[in-house]
């Protein structure tokens, strides 16, 4: 559907191009936007480079397990379904521990594999379980200490101090996954 969408405003922008006259500028804005998107992913590569590294040292170190058994207690509150399965909740803690370290690229495969593991004890085969959806809405929150990629962003639009924004983070992300327990809890009870 993505994909359907980016299509769409690509050939709208060059029906509108032409109409205007500027076909001109939207050639250079094209040409510069790769230019400036390969400049972006050239100096956001080392930062994410090192928060991946902490993971995976943090993930070695035994760090990632302490931070599951933390997060057991609450995840078997919010998934009951899945309270008992040691292999989807060890999948959707590491997930959710990747998250909180701002490690989105991390956190993705994990999700994935997370989203598998609880799959495999759907009753409902063609629709997620209550516990399904409760992991894609803290997941889509994504609560992070480290928001390392918009640091990342920031640091390489030139900004003086690019972990400023933390607590203003903290705040939107922490106010975020309450609304959505809150409502994902009671639209559970009424399904």
């Amino acid at each position: 559907m993505l994909n359907y969408i980016w299509f769409g405003m690509m050939v709208l922008s060059v029906f509108c191009s032409i109409l205007t006259g500027r076909t001109e500028q939207l050639s250079k804005a094209a040409v510069g936007g790769a230019d400036k998107s390969i400049q972006l992913l050239i100096s956001m590569a080392g930062s994410m480079c090192l928060w991946t590294g902490i993971m995976k040292i943090a993930d070695k170190g035994g760090i990632t397990q302490k931070a599951a058994k933390l997060l057991s207690p609450i995840l078997g509150m919010l998934m009951p379904e899945y309270k008992e399965n040691k292999a989807a909740m060890g999948a959707v803690s590491a997930n959710i521990t990747a998250n909180i370290l701002g490690l989105g690229n991390a956190a993705t495969p994990l999700g994935i594999a997370a989203m598998k593991e609880m799959q495999k004890n759907n009753t409902l085969r063609t629709s997620p379980n209550n516990g399904m959806v409760m992991f894609v809405v803290i997941n889509t929150a994504s609560v992070q200490l480290i928001p390392t990629t918009i640091a990342a962003m920031r640091q390489a639009a030139g900004s003086a101090d690019p972990y400023y924004i933390l607590p203003y983070i903290w705040i939107a992300s922490v106010l975020s996954l309450v609304s959505g327990l809150i409502v994902a809890k009671v639209l559970s009870v009424w399904s």
